[in-house]
């Protein structure tokens, strides 16, 4: 057996020798390595996620040793019958020990599965972190600490390489993302459990990490121990390709923020307009593309390159985003789920809150502002009471300005709105007649005359 303390690896005749100083020696690197890197971890009020394994409850001792202000959160997930309830057990008690605050949840993962089309594995990782999250900001917890090391390191990075990734994927756990802080990723797996074997700290063992019924205990048993029986040093080596790899992922995102400071025209509440010239300058716009999209759930790559060269109005979709050719544009927005249900608006109301806004209704003297986002109308002429809904296939109006009647559909073609423009046309109507393309165009019908007694001014904020 072989121990590695993040620097050498040891035989079996060291051992007997280098267990004593395990515990002062893991001490003291941990101490330094939050006085040198995780400082803003003092003064702080800390979550460990703990689970009753070697990791978590090593790490409690550890922050204990040094001071650290924490409590303990533990989520029963009900996936093991006796034995979760056991752990949960195991971890009340360690809260006693450590004279520390508790905090337990229970879950019906399997349902939540279920409900969600998730995996046993994905469903129990949103239920952990939801409720991580809501338990920080419910009491004011600065961090979330949880007790990934080396090792995960290493099998999350074999998980993202046989699955296909991109860059991102093999830059290894972040230390600190957001709010989640991972003070043991210098520590590998082995040099965990001695410490916690020379100094008799108990913990748990979950009988499913024994499983190969997932990739990750597949790696961990049998790929992994291949890699560092033909390297020894694998950890030492790994660590040194995760740093240049994040090297290079510095370099590729300056290179992205550039291209897109010089391509995004647009960031509004549709979404964010790219100009296509600005993709075609690079030397690989398929590479731009993937960096730039990735995170928005696009998987076909070849269809989202090209829409460069598509007609307006072609989309790629993913589960949550659309791409939108527009012109000269791509354009970025959300898929939205929610139904738009029309708003009645009451001769008494006076301010109206909307999706896009807030319309103020007043009186007016006399017709002082002509821009797209206030009108004036003759008040006798409206008939309450007003309907705000968005536009459908045979809508039309008569254009302020304009002679003749003209369907909604041309109008906004006309004006070369996007798609997602489009979408988002609102319309308020009085007695089934257009009133106002709001924030577009007002209707000739109720416009103020030399015959307007009464003048109502009705604004979009």
């Amino acid at each position: 057996m072989f121990f590695y303390d993040n620097y050498h690896f040891y035989s079996n005749k060291d051992c007997e020798t280098l267990s004593l100083l395990y515990f002062y020696v893991m001490l003291k690197t941990f101490k330094k390595h939050i006085e040198t890197n995780l400082e803003f971890l003092n003064d702080t009020r800390l979550i460990i996620a703990i689970s009753g394994g070697v990791d978590s409850v090593v790490l409690s001792e550890l922050c204990k040793s040094i001071n650290l202000d924490f409590a303990l959160a533990h989520c029963n997930f009900n996936l093991r019958a006796e034995e979760s309830n056991a752990d949960e057990d195991f971890v009340s008690e360690l809260a006693d020990q450590l004279d520390v605050e508790v905090f337990i949840q229970n879950f019906d993962t399997q349902a939540y599965a279920d409900e969600h089309k998730r995996s046993i594995q994905m469903a129990a990782r949103e239920l952990r972190y939801d409720w991580f999250a809501e338990l920080a900001e419910q009491l004011q917890f600065d961090y979330i600490l949880t007790a990934h090391h080396a090792d995960d390191n290493l099998e999350t990075f074999l998980i993202n390489f046989t699955r296909g990734t991109g860059l991102n994927g093999l830059t290894g756990i972040p230390v600190v993302n957001d709010n989640i802080v991972r003070p043991l990723l210098p520590f590998s797996r082995e040099v965990i459990e001695a410490h916690a074997r020379e100094h008799n700290i108990m913990w748990r063992e979950d009988s499913s990490n024994s499983s190969r019924k997932y990739l990750r205990n597949k790696l961990r048993h049998e790929v992994v121990p291949i890699l560092k029986e033909i390297n020894p040093q694998l950890l030492d080596s790994f660590q040194s390709t995760i740093e240049n790899l994040n090297d290079t992922a510095d370099i590729i995102e300056e290179s992205l923020d550039a291209v897109a400071k010089r391509a995004i025209t647009i960031i509004d509440d549709n979404g964010i307009s790219y100009k296509i010239s600005e993709f075609k300058k690079v030397n690989n716009p398929k590479a731009y593309l993937f960096e730039m999209f990735k995170d928005y759930g696009f998987t076909e790559w070849n269809d989202v390159v090209a829409l460069l060269d598509a007609q307006s109005g072609k989309q790629v979709l993913s589960n949550s985003h659309r791409l939108i050719k527009h012109r000269e544009h791509i354009i970025l927005t959300e898929i939205k789920s929610e139904n738009f249900e029309s708003i009645s608006i009451l001769e008494s109301d006076a301010k109206v809150e909307t999706l896009f806004g807030v319309l103020l209704f007043d009186e007016a003297d006399a017709i002082f502002d002509n821009s797209n986002n206030v009108i004036y109308v003759d008040r006798d002429k409206v008939v309450f009471p007003l309907e705000l809904r968005t536009w459908k296939e045979g809508d039309n109006f008569y254009p302020l300005g304009m002679k003749g009647k003209k369907k909604i559909s041309k109008y906004l073609k006309d004006e070369k709105l996007s798609l997602v423009d489009k979408e988002n046309t609102w319309l308020l109507t009085s007695n089934d007649d257009v009133l106002w393309v709001v924030g577009k165009r007002a209707d000739n019908r109720f416009r103020v005359t030399d015959e307007t007694n009464n003048i109502l001014k009705i604004e979009l904020n």
